[in-house]
C-alpha cells in the first residue's frame, strides 16, 4: 500500500495495526464505538468521551490497591506450628541475604519500580488531560510509558504465587492474606487498562484536547 503524505503532519490521520501491521486512514467513529482492523479485526482506536475521568478514576483505584498489596503479608505459611508471614519486600530482601543480587534487582523493578511508575504516570496524564495543561509533560510521560509499560510483569508475579501456593498446598497450612487479593485485584486493573486503553488512543486524546477537533478525522 502506497500513501502519498502532503506533509508530515499527514501521518496523523493514519494508524497502524499493533498486531498485523496493517496501515489504515482514521475515520470518525461514534462514541462508544470502535475501529477495527480490516485484516486481523483488532482494535485500532476506540471513541470514548469520559476516557480521562474513567482513566483517572481506574488509575488512582489501581495505584491505592498496589500499594496495599505491598504492606500487608500476602499469604501466611504455618509449618510445624511455625507462622512465616511473605510480602513482596521480604521476598526480596530474602533473594539479597542469599545472594542472587541480579535477581533480587530484577524483580525490584519489574514487579515494584516499573508499575509504580507506570500507574504514577497514568494519574498524572489524565489528571493534566482533564486540566488541559501540561502539553509538553503529557508529550514526555507518554513517551515513557512506551518506554517501560512492556516490562510491567504483576501478572506473572501473580502467578507465580498461585503456582507456589498449589506446591505447597499439601506440606503446609497456607492462608491467603489481605495483600493477595488486593494485588489480584490490581492486576485485573491493569489487564482491563492495558486492553481497552491502548497507548495510542491516549496520543490521540491528548491532539484533539491541546490542539482542537480542526478536522473531523482528528477525532
Amino acid at each position: 500500500m502506497k500513501i502519498e503524505l502532503d506533509s508530515e503532519d499527514d501521518l496523523d490521520n493514519y494508524i497502524i495495526c499493533h498486531k498485523c501491521h496493517t496501515i489504515h486512514r482514521k475515520i470518525p467513529i461514534k462514541n462508544g464505538s470502535k475501529a477495527l482492523c480490516s485484516r486481523c479485526k483488532m482494535a485500532l482506536y476506540r471513541k470514548n468521551d469520559r476516557l480521562v475521568e474513567q482513566g483517572l478514576a481506574l488509575s488512582i483505584a489501581g495505584f491505592v490497591l498496589f500499594i496495599l498489596a505491598n504492606i500487608f503479608p500476602l499469604i501466611k505459611i504455618n509449618i510445624l506450628g511455625t507462622d512465616s508471614f511473605i510480602t513482596t519486600i521480604s521476598m526480596i530482601v530474602s533473594l539479597l541475604d542469599s545472594g542472587y543480587y541480579i535477581v533480587s534487582l530484577f524483580i525490584l523493578y519489574l514487579i515494584i519500580i516499573f508499575p509504580v511508575m507506570i500507574f504514577i504516570i497514568y494519574i498524572s496524564t489524565f489528571t493534566l488531560l482533564k486540566l488541559k495543561r501540561g502539553r509538553v509533560l503529557t508529550k514526555e510521560l507518554l513517551i515513557l510509558l512506551g518506554n517501560i509499560e512492556p516490562w510491567h510483569m504483576s501478572d506473572i508475579f501473580l502467578v507465580s504465587i498461585l503456582v507456589s501456593i498449589v506446591k505447597l498446598f499439601d506440606m503446609a497450612k497456607i492462608y491467603i492474606g489481605i495483600s493477595f487479593w488486593a494485588l489480584f485485584a490490581f492486576v485485573l486493573i491493569n489487564i482491563y487498562i492495558s486492553r481497552n486503553i491502548h497507548i495510542g488512543e491516549l496520543w490521540i486524546l491528548r491532539k484533539n484536547i491541546y490542539y482542537g477537533n480542526k478536522r473531523e478525522i482528528d477525532r
